[in-house]
């Protein structure tokens, strides 16, 4: 089988008020224990589901660079020794906090050819009311460090709708960004997730943002701004000079297999003959996972024919091209166009990537009828 691989790294020196992912204050020893049972799970995976070639890998979390050089270089040797390892484009997802000198060597030693810094904003007042302190400066020298370490290969994040920004805030955040030439932008709008320390700001008026229209016009006006900077929108909120997709997200987005380790993690298997797939979700406990990094904690989903045939539409139209029509007609035994005619016909002269989930809610409805 060819599987992609993601593993979930649940560990921050900080944490972003805004961010509900699975993620831990960093501590030495609970990180040192990670590690061996991390390189365990992904071992006993790759066997388990016959994984032949693995053509991409992502390092996520949580802040994968608060592992540090050293357990960042045992995790990348203990990769390497995988059969068969050679994956087209291998990414770390770092913070700038820790993007440090000895963690980027050891990266791009051990096979990393592709990074994605979160950035968010340049603007100091933005970034401390959601609670990311690393002022501008570190920002800039860290941005330059990457660019050296992986010129013309490495990712930002930045964030529209935050409190205190304007439209003139975020094209400086975009222009003083395009300076290090980065070959991929991710440029989010801030969602305010539920239980979150900015949920609680914004609840108890400690902290407000710009209203739903203004937050839109500024996501647009960003958008704009790296088109004309020769971008491409390939993808909701991601965009890339020409030649420089995430290979890695874009297997997610035309439902491609691939494996998640890590406690959080997921994976999904496809079965191409039967049109169906498993879905496997660990649990976000890391004492849970330490006692047994294996699928035998995970929760298993079984995505029949129209769970499948939906997510294949769902993810496969946040693609600019939309998905893959040669491999859904293979895998469903009928194309898009047989399966939501009504709905394609009135979405023909409209912008589906900016009107997502209306468009779904459509196609969807279609299905089921």
């Amino acid at each position: 089988m060819i599987a992609s691989l993601y593993i979930h790294v649940p560990f921050c020196a900080a944490f972003c008020d805004y961010c509900d992912f699975y993620s831990l204050e960093a501590d030495e020893d609970q990180m040192d224990a990670f590690m061996g049972g991390l390189i365990n799970d992904i071992k006993h995976q790759v066997e388990f589901f016959n994984v032949k070639e693995i053509p991409t890998v992502y390092i996520g979390g949580g802040t994968p660079s608060a592992l540090g050089a050293r357990r960042i270089r045992r995790l990348l040797y203990a990769l390497n020794e995988l059969p068969d390892f050679s994956p087209v484009e291998f990414t770390v997802e770092a913070n700038p906090r820790s993007a440090d000198e000895d963690f980027l060597s050891v990266c791009r030693e051990g096979g990393v050819n592709r990074l994605s810094l979160g950035i968010q904003s340049f603007h100091e007042p933005c970034r401390r009311l959601i609670n990311r302190e690393e002022p501008a400066e570190l920002l800039e020298e860290r941005l330059a460090l990457v660019s050296g370490f992986f010129p013309g290969a490495f990712s930002a994040d930045l964030i529209a709708g935050l409190p205190c920004q304007s439209e003139k805030v975020l094209l400086d955040d975009i222009m003083r960004l395009l300076e290090f030439k980065p070959a991929h932008v991710s440029l989010y709008s801030l969602s305010v997730e539920k239980g979150t320390p900015l949920e609680r700001k914004i609840k108890s008026k400690e902290v407000s943002l710009p209203g739903r229209d203004e937050a839109d016009s500024l996501w647009l006006a960003g958008r704009d701004a790296l088109l004309q900077a020769g971008f491409e929108h390939y993808e909701v909120s991601n965009f890339a000079l020409p030649q420089k997709r995430s290979l890695h997200n874009i297997r997610y987005w035309l439902m491609d297999s691939w494996i998640g380790a890590g406690p959080a993690a997921s994976g999904t298997v496809v079965d191409e003959e039967n049109a169906g797939a498993k879905r496997f979700t660990f649990p976000s406990d890391l004492d849970k996972y330490l006692e047994s990094p294996s699928l035998k904690i995970a929760d298993c989903e079984e995505l029949d024919r129209t769970a499948l045939m939906k997510e294949s539409l769902l993810m496969g139209f946040r693609y600019c091209e939309g998905p893959d029509a040669q491999k859904f007609t293979r895998r469903f035994g009928c194309s898009i166009e047989d399966c939501i005619p009504e709905t394609l016909a009135r979405w023909k002269d409209r912008d589906i990537m900016l009107f997502l989930n209306a468009f779904l809610t459509e196609a969807f409805g279609e299905l089921e009828n």
